[in-house]
């Protein structure tokens, strides 16, 4: 880590004019989430693997920003080089340099890897000491990162209609019309995940999203794809033919923007005026260039006239996060099938922790009789731990129908483990289970028919008076956001309380949001809604449709981690009268797997908890027995008997 940072220092020396500072985001040039493993170029300069941060890299310092789902694993994986910089608790990152850096500074930045956004706050709080962001040539951390994975060649496929529900023509139809209702000519499209759905086509470029690295370009009428075209099949060609899409290399979307922006773009390419477009003999009078200032990098936005954009949300955002009946069909055949190997998984679990750790089981709370696991070397072959056991979860989930990989790696974390929020096991490092400790686990698949995410927590032991409080406190959130109803125009930022009242009445709470949206066979975590304290959940009214997560949880550093999660649909809701004719909203569970009894301090419980909590596990029953064998259905009934207080 110190050569890494003794080079970048040299190189950003030699840059003219020399950098004083070098800021190093974990996004890619598509502003993604999860990236590509050449793209993580923060977690190579720095060692942490979380998938939010920034470096930042100055002439005797680095540091790293990153949230509170990261503080334990940051403050792990970070060398004494770096200092932790806690979002929300210190400064934020153009405050610090702002405040801390001499005066003309010069900031450098790879503009491919920046949002508008961004870049402009940064130069917003850099204006009062003249400090400047440099736009870098080309990226410091590849020149000096000598084993870069190389670029995969992954073939692009076509997403069929039986599952997106909405054919491409409709989708640019609808696009078009958007655009002219705002004066706008063309728009950028840079996520990836609005590029693979406006165009109905998948991928494997990053690992857990079935996207293609790509952008797009629509205007009133054409439409590009930039890309490798490697990637491209002579089918999916043809398909991307037959909706008026032309493919183009995917470095040509830098010159084509500014084409764009001088409404060259259409006439270069010989489009005809009208062809799948809304304008016909060149008589609209839009002329503005839509740009989402979120995700859209700034290397694209300096090619364009600043007074010619409409800078505002992507309109593909919430087109997409407003899922079709097909989608939601598709969304609930997934989540069932889903639900089945999660059941499956604890069945095998249970049986294993039984047979190995002589621990009491899921059902029972006895303690510990005798660890049954013999001494090496036979104990390495029998033992289980974090990564072997989600193997096997992952095992479960690749027999079932259209699947297609994970949705993210699977947090498998077991006592201490599981208190960090995005633990991830390594292999050579993690932690066997321990039938006297909670073990978390947080997964999902990819089907193509839908995107899963399911969190369960359970204890093969006996369970402490403080984890079972802790954890019906956390399913009491959990419940009482599920059945939550709310007028129409209500938005996740009003919601997130719900979810934190039962922990705050005992002082406890979570620094993570409560609720994502979902893709449909794409991105795990899709806006552009959520369910968060964080104010930019107050952007988007939550809407019939739209699915969202339930995931409140607890975590206490050094010893355990809670966390339960379902998936919801947002429908309107029946309500006996309906104040100001606003309509109102409620939820549907479509997550099917049974919450552990003997983790539940029934007491805690009210009625009607107890109600929605017999009534949820009856229908798990109905809902997974055709996909179990007898012994499976058996364990099922026993997990889900009826509870009293």
């Amino acid at each position: 880590m110190a050569d890494i940072l003794a080079s970048l220092r040299s190189l950003m020396a030699s840059q003219s004019p020399p950098l004083d500072a070098l800021l190093v985001p974990s996004e890619d040039y598509h502003q993604s989430e999860y990236v590509s493993a050449r793209d993580k170029r923060r977690e190579f300069v720095s060692g942490f693997t979380g998938s939010a941060g920034l470096a930042l890299i100055t002439k005797n310092e680095a540091r790293l920003w990153t949230d509170g789902r990261y503080f334990l694993q940051a403050t792990q994986q970070l060398s004494d080089q770096w200092k932790l910089m806690r979002i929300g608790e210190d400064p934020p990152v153009d405050a610090w340099m702002s405040d801390n850096l001499q005066k003309e500074a010069a900031i450098g930045i790879d503009p491919w890897c920046v949002s508008v956004d961004t870049a402009q706050r940064w130069e917003r709080a850099f204006a009062k000491k003249n400090q400047k962001l440099v736009q870098t040539s080309t990226n410091l951390i590849d020149e000096i990162w000598k084993n870069r994975p190389p670029a995969e060649i992954n073939p692009a496929v076509d997403h069929p209609l039986e599952f997106a529900g909405r054919s491409v023509a409709e989708k640019l139809k609808a696009l078009r019309e958007k655009l002219s209702s705002e004066k706008a000519r063309g728009i950028i499209i840079t996520t990836l995940d609005e590029v693979a759905w406006l165009y109905n086509i998948r991928g494997s470029d990053v690992s857990y999203s079935p996207v293609v690295h790509a952008f797009a370009i629509v205007t009133l009428n054409s439409a590009f794809l930039y890309l490798d075209k490697r990637k491209v099949s002579s089918k999916v060609s043809s398909s991307l033919q037959a909706n008026g899409i032309e493919v183009r290399q995917y470095g040509a979307v830098s010159s084509d923007a500014a084409m764009l922006a001088s409404n060259q773009l259409d006439q270069a390419t010989g489009v005809n005026s009208g062809q799948n477009g809304v304008c016909q003999n060149d008589t609209c009078d839009n002329d503005l260039i839509w740009v989402d200032p979120a995700s859209c990098c700034y290397a694209l936005f300096s090619r364009l006239d600043a007074n010619k954009l409409l800078l505002q949300q992507s309109p593909l955002a919430l087109a997409k996060a407003l899922k079709n009946p097909v989608e939601l069909d598709g969304l609930k055949n997934a989540h069932i099938r889903d639900g089945a190997a999660v059941v499956q998984y604890l069945v095998w679990l249970d049986k294993q922790m039984q047979e190995i750790y002589g621990a009491s089981g899921y059902f029972l709370e006895g303690e510990v009789t005798s660890k049954k696991i013999p001494n090496a070397p036979c104990r390495e072959a029998m033992k289980l731990t974090e990564v072997s056991v989600s193997d096997k979860l992952e095992g479960f989930r690749a027999s079932k129908e259209h699947f297609r990989g994970l949705s993210f790696p699977t947090i498998s974390s077991v006592g201490p483990n599981a208190a960090i929020i995005h633990y991830s096991p390594q292999a050579k490092t993690c932690a066997e289970l321990d039938p006297n400790s909670i073990y978390l686990f947080d997964s999902g698949a990819q089907y193509l028919d839908g995107t899963t995410d399911i969190t369960r927590t359970v204890h093969f032991g006996k369970p402490s008076a403080h984890e079972k409080a802790c954890y019906t406190s956390v399913l009491k959130g959990h419940i009482a956001l599920g059945n939550a109803r709310f007028p129409n125009g209500t938005n996740g930022y009003s919601l997130d309380i719900l979810a934190r009242i039962p922990l705050w009445r005992y002082g406890l709470d979570y620094r993570h949001g409560t609720g994502h949206g979902i893709g449909s066979y794409l991105n795990v975590h899709e806006g552009p809604h959520q369910i968060s304290f964080r104010p930019q959940a107050r952007n988007v009214p939550l809407q019939v449709s739209m699915t969202v997560t339930d995931e409140p949880g607890y975590y206490e550093d050094g010893n355990f981690g809670i966390r339960l999660e379902n998936l919801l649909v947002i429908k309107e809701a029946e309500t006996e009268f309906n104040f100001g004719d606003k309509g109102y909203l409620s939820f549907e569970h479509i997550t099917w797997a049974p919450y552990q009894i003997k983790l539940i301090d029934l007491s805690i419980l009210t009625p009607e908890e107890i109600q929605w909590l017999n009534r949820y596990h009856l229908k798990c029953r109905e809902i997974l027995g055709p996909y179990l064998d007898t012994n499976e259905m058996e364990w099922l009934k026993k997990a889900t008997e009826p509870v009293s207080a």
